[in-house]
């Protein structure tokens, strides 16, 4: 029988550090992502000549209007995610880590029409996956 002062039985570390900063800023970077991917899928929807190839020179050839409307989606759910990583919610973690990792496949396929761009988005996916799936679990003490 393991006694309350036993450091191994039943150990759990409940103590927040200064990595649920990372936390939040996935949180944050989800949320700013999620209204860049909206305001990305507008501009494929009204002004398809905005980008430096036409939908054939994409990885794959993606008409950008169907473009268009899967960054609109993808954005909202973005955006639905990020405010529960902010709040603490288990399941936005786990939502954040996979809809980061489709992110930045989407915006590899959609390198050669905005490099700059997608590079700058994978490398803020990168960044938050690091931080939900290393760090993700300290936002329950903060807001359990």
């Amino acid at each position: 029988m393991a006694h309350a002062h036993d450091p191994v039985a039943g150990y759990r570390d409940d103590r927040v550090t200064g990595w649920v900063g990372w936390v939040l800023f996935a949180g944050i970077i989800m949320l700013t992502g999620g209204f860049f991917n909206v305001m990305g899928g507008i501009v494929a929807l009204v002004r398809d000549d905005f980008y430096l190839v036409g939908s054939g020179g994409l990885v794959l050839s993606i008409d950008y209007t169907a473009w268009g409307w899967l960054l609109l989606v993808f954005g909202a759910l973005l955006l639905f995610a990020g405010y529960g990583v902010m709040v603490g919610q288990t399941w936005a973690r786990v939502t954040g880590v996979i809809l980061a990792v489709i992110n930045a496949v989407m915006h590899m396929v959609f390198m050669p029409a905005y490099p700059l761009w997608s590079i700058v988005i994978i490398t803020l996916d990168v960044f938050i996956i690091f931080a939900l799936a290393v760090h993700g679990r300290e936002t329950r003490q903060i807001n359990p």
